[in-house]
């Protein structure tokens, strides 16, 4: 973790989503496991002990002295799960350091695997969980616990067997042309002899119960196959939206949602109607190959794939939905439910996690969706040839969401061999890392929505300082408006 405490830049430092300073002259403060919670749950993070944090937000050693005490008592607190859920801890994770004649002791942190989470203190998981937002600890809500505890199991949530449905639920107008795309994509597969029935058990829209011996929908066939108002009995917060947003004029060009009750409302359903609206107007030219026209571009994959990705990983009975947003010149997708591999991961790419693993089969057997956890790198490779802007991750809490924008701007053209190469944006000349994180900013911003610094911070994972001055240039840019207030003020679009 390096990357977040340098001895060498201490004095530069600030309090951040990522960093903690706590004074510990009286020993170890009650609020440290709050933060050891909070950092586990969260992003990881670092820990400082001895530091105290001046009214300007820089740091200052506290004087600690008693370093070999504290580290004793720190590492029989942490073992002690009476304290402390799990200690995710070595002894590689704590650095002793002498800074002017004082010493620290840093604590890194990092995050706790998904069947570890929540780590929560005092005994008490749904009042002793904790994760970080901006500079702070907050109190995790009963719903941010049941989610990450439905994580928990290598079995996901979506194959539990549903014993107070029938196979009669299911809607088979959906589940014959699931069949026929099955067919055509996978001429001579051996589920094509099947029937209805024992075909859905074989991809897993069924299973026998435990409990009567009979067949049943999974809480999968439930959401690929079955109709609005027979998921929503099983999952009460289950919200499809689709919204068009291509004329300023008009509040909606289209719109599709689940609980409509013109069509089935069910995930299959949606993810067709909606894939051929998002690429009804993808200027991409189509290519040639041994003389015929292939239709099926990188960037059509990629949008597949985003769209899956989406709804593979939602976790359904989280609240708000799931939402897909198409602008002129852009794609929003944001699904309930934190990313399980994290931020980092899932750029990356490699390591495979679904929240949905039954959901996951369905579309891999109509050749949707990747399983080596290769989509979203193939994504962000797709608009890098088409020299797009890089697409954009974001990851809140309060509830958990994911969101996932791509956009259809041009990068701007900076040369390599100048680091210092600048956009204009009105009279004020800007770098292009800044001109990229004002894009950020607004893109992120919702109208009529007033957004914290601390928002800001998070979004970019930058410090307090910077994310003020970025959100001051784009107020004096005409980009922003402020409450014009002194102390926690607050933004918005013009």
């Amino acid at each position: 973790m390096s990357d977040i405490f340098d001895l060498s830049k201490f004095d530069s430092y600030k309090e951040d989503n990522r960093r903690e300073v706590k004074k510990s002259k009286g020993g170890l403060p009650n609020s440290l496991w709050e933060t050891y919670s909070s950092f586990a749950n969260t992003y990881g993070g670092v820990i400082i002990l001895g530091v105290n944090e001046n009214a300007d937000g820089s740091w200052q050693t506290a004087g600690l002295k008693n370093t070999a005490a504290l580290l004793k008592d720190f590492w029989n607190s942490i073992n002690n799960t009476n304290k402390v859920s799990a200690n995710i801890l070595t002894d590689n994770n704590i650095e002793t350091y002498e800074i002017n004649g004082d010493s620290i002791i840093v604590i890194y942190v990092p995050t706790a695997k998904r069947e570890q989470k929540p780590i929560f203190i005092n005994n008490n998981i749904f009042n002793g969980s904790y994760r970080r937002n901006g500079e702070g600890d907050y109190h995790c809500t009963a719903q941010e616990v049941k989610s990450m505890l439905r994580d928990q199991p290598d079995s996901t949530m979506d194959m539990e067997v549903l014993d107070n449905f029938t196979m009669q639920d299911l809607n088979y107008e959906t589940v014959i042309g699931y069949r026929n795309r099955h067919k055509l994509l996978r001429p001579g597969h051996p589920f094509d002899r099947l029937e209805n029935d024992e075909y859905l058990r074989s991809i897993g829209a069924a299973a026998v119960s435990e409990n009567d011996g009979q067949l049943h929908p999974t809480a999968a066939g439930m959401l690929m196959f079955g109709d609005e108002y027979n998921i929503v009995r099983q999952f009460p917060e289950y919200f499809l939206d689709y919204r068009e947003l291509l004329d300023p004029s008009i509040r909606w060009t289209d719109r599709l949602q689940s609980s409509s009750g013109e069509w089935s409302g069910n995930l299959c359903d949606f993810y067709f109607r909606v894939y051929n609206k998002l690429i009804k107007d993808i200027k991409v030219p189509f290519k040639i190959e041994g003389g015929e026209r292939i239709d099926d571009t990188p960037v059509h994959k990629a949008l597949r794939e985003a769209l899956a990705n989406c709804l593979i990983n939602t976790d359904y009975y989280c609240s708000r939905g799931v939402v897909i947003r198409k602008e002129a010149d852009k794609i929003v997708f944001e699904n309930p439910g934190y990313i399980r591999t994290g931020k980092k991961q899932m750029r990356k790419g490699g390591v495979s996690d679904p929240r949905n693993k039954a959901l996951m089969k369905m579309f891999n057997l109509i050749n949707i969706g990747e399983r080596a956890g290769s989509g979203v790198p193939n994504i962000f490779n797709v608009w890098e040839d088409e020299h797009w802007e890089e697409p954009v991750i974001e990851e809140q809490f309060e509830p958990d969401r994911t969101i996932l924008t791509l956009s259809f701007n041009k990068k701007a053209t900076i040369k390599s061999d100048d680091k210092k190469a600048t956009i204009k944006s009105g009279d004020k000349k800007t770098t292009a890392k800044t001109q990229a994180q004002f894009e950020r900013i607004l893109s992120y911003m919702q109208p009529d929505v007033w957004y914290k610094t601390a928002d800001i911070m998070k979004l970019l994972d930058i410090k307090d300082t910077r994310a003020k001055e970025l959100l001051k240039q784009l107020v004096q840019l005409g980009k922003l408006v402020d409450d014009g207030a002194n102390r926690g003020k607050k933004y918005k679009l013009v």
